[in-house]
């Protein structure tokens, strides 16, 4: 499709078999495939997980991708934490996923800097658990947003959010699709905007077509070989 495709790996754990261990295990597995193959961003999603399990979890994929990048610097991947500013901070993830619910894209920034003892008492860092930013990394937050409108793609840029991704395109359970309009119409939005939602291989032309900076997705890359996605949607 195009080399520029961004690519944005979203992780459900749940759907490996086996126990705990054996999920965590395979997940972590993943997680080293998308990074070799090149995704751009990784979204750490475990929600069910106590935020102690959340912070280990993350902490260990973190390494990985840091251990690959210094095998290759090419890699470019970039590891996010689904809507846990603390977690991220923690585990010196590369950003915040959230969630429209969420508090802003601004406040996460704010948070960042006050990691770094650049602000006062009376912030957003005060909803933090203590010493949650105690291994902060200094550079600036990556931060992607949840959106299901296209006024909510346009905030997101307003707040200054690095990009959004929209859904449900076509399928998500629980709720109805949005369609291609109103993903052509969250597009014009300033920030790149990604699809979301049943993406497949078949469908992925028609989201960037649309208008769609690239496709995130959980089963197209989590149920197939990784690398081979990648290929076909870049090549």
């Amino acid at each position: 499709m195009t080399d520029g495709c961004l690519l944005y790996y979203i992780t459900d754990r749940t759907v490996f078999p086996g126990d705990e261990p054996s999920r965590r295990r395979r997940l972590l597995e993943k997680i080293s495939e998308a990074a070799r193959a090149g995704v751009d961003y990784i979204q750490l999603r475990e929600k069910d997980l106590a935020t102690r399990d959340l912070e280990s979890l993350a902490r260990e994929a973190v390494r990985i991708v840091a251990q690959l990048r210094t095998e290759n610097r090419e890699l470019r991947t970039a590891l996010l934490i689904n809507s846990r500013t603390d977690v991220a901070l923690a585990a010196q993830a590369d950003g915040v996923h959230l969630r429209s619910t969420d508090i802003s894209p601004q406040d996460v920034r704010t948070i960042w800097q006050c990691g770094a003892g650049s602000c006062g008492a009376g912030t957003p860092f005060d909803k933090l658990r203590a010493g949650s930013a105690r291994q902060l990394s200094p550079q600036s937050p990556l931060i992607a947003v949840s959106c299901h409108s296209a006024e909510e793609a346009t905030q997101a840029a307003t707040q200054e959010a690095t990009f959004a991704v929209f859904a449900p395109v076509f399928e998500k359970k629980g709720a109805n699709p949005t369609g291609m309009v109103a993903l052509r119409e969250a597009c014009a939005a300033t920030i790149p905007v990604l699809a979301l939602g049943g993406i497949t291989l078949a469908n992925a032309r028609s989201c960037l077509a649309a208008g769609a900076a690239g496709i995130a997705a959980i089963r197209l890359f989590q149920e197939n070989d990784i690398a081979a996605v990648v290929k076909q949607l870049r090549g």
